[in-house]
């Protein structure tokens, strides 16, 4: 790791998976704290986009040669690149989002988010809004960081059934099982249309796409088939990324990236940057839920609000793979 020579602009650059840095994901909302710390802290911020996967080492190394203080990856996919690089240039500093290392590098942050924690929220919330019984998911990819937004949606909904003896079913994931529905991308709306036009066509009335840009042309399909059915939004609040679809947007699971990037520059301008890993939690407003729908009950929102305090206790659990 390095410390930039006092009184030098620090320069952050991020690095974007293939959704671009204006899928109204994870790649913009990374991007928001890099703007951000540029407007608040005075740094020089810059950007690559990665088109395929093949560009990850490539714009990495661009950075590097660029002599950038922080190096920030985005997403899952760039885990193999940027360790690569971090290990072969141990005194540059990185921040992955979406990924955390095991064991933690000292010259990589790991930015991660326990979004099964609000995805539990958002499930327990589709299911006190189902009319027809059921809800629905898929993801881009069946890795970690989108299977995790499944597992808490699914676990909140069946936490609903418990609460209220109801049976509302989850279309499109098996928390135990680990199985279920995926678009195979992150860039395809057509592939979005048609999973989410088939969940609907399943009986599902409300449906979370954990699928970055994908999940816009679900939206798409959702707010064709009219009055009663809504959509998840993930990652970012959707009402203000994608406000043409305000009026089908039940809520959104939210990974405050901007949040934690921004933070990542902060300990380098402090010289306090270590590495290591960052976790997003609903205590430390890590994770959350975006704006709720107008149609929501009042008793409705209050029950999701209660449940807030219970899972940061622990004395509701939110993550299949630790029960």
């Amino acid at each position: 790791m390095t410390e930039p020579p006092a009184g030098e602009t620090i320069r952050a650059c991020q690095v974007t998976d293939a959704g671009g840095i204006d899928d109204r994901s994870f790649n913009a909302t990374a991007w928001l704290g890099v703007q951000r710390a540029m407007e608040e802290l005075g740094i020089d911020g810059q950007y690559l986009e990665s088109q395929q996967q093949t560009d990850y080492e490539r714009n990495i190394s661009q950075f590097i040669e660029a002599d950038c203080d922080l190096i920030i990856t985005v997403g899952f996919l760039l885990d193999a690149a940027t360790a690569a690089a971090a290990d072969a240039n141990p005194d540059q500093n990185f921040a992955i989002v979406d990924f955390a290392y095991d064991p933690p590098r000292d010259n990589v942050l790991g930015l991660v988010y326990a979004t099964h924690q609000a995805g539990f929220l958002a499930g327990y919330l589709a299911a006190g809004m189902t009319q027809t019984g059921a809800i629905g998911t898929f993801g881009g990819l069946q890795i970690p960081s989108v299977t995790t937004f499944m597992d808490g949606y699914a676990l909140g909904a069946q936490y609903y059934n418990e609460v209220h003896g109801t049976d509302v079913r989850v279309l499109g994931w098996d928390p135990v099982a680990q199985t279920g529905l995926f678009a195979g991308n992150f860039e395809s709306t057509d592939d979005g249309r048609t999973l989410g036009t088939t969940l609907m066509d399943e009986g599902a009335d409300v449906i979370m796409p954990v699928a970055g840009p994908v999940g816009l042309g679900t939206a798409a399909a959702v707010q064709e088939r009219g009055e009663g059915y809504y959509i998840v939004g993930v990652d970012s609040d959707w009402t203000v990324s994608s406000p043409e679809y305000a009026d089908i947007i039940l809520t959104s699971v939210i990974k405050r990236m901007d949040n934690s990037v921004y933070d990542a520059i902060q300990q380098v301008i402090d010289g306090t940057f270590a590495g290591g890993i960052y976790l997003g939690t609903l205590e430390n407003e890590g994770v959350g839920l975006g704006t709720i729908h107008a149609n929501v009950p009042a008793e409705l929102i209050a029950e999701v609000e209660a449940l807030i305090p219970e899972i940061i206790a622990g004395n509701i659990q939110t993550d299949p793979t630790a029960q």
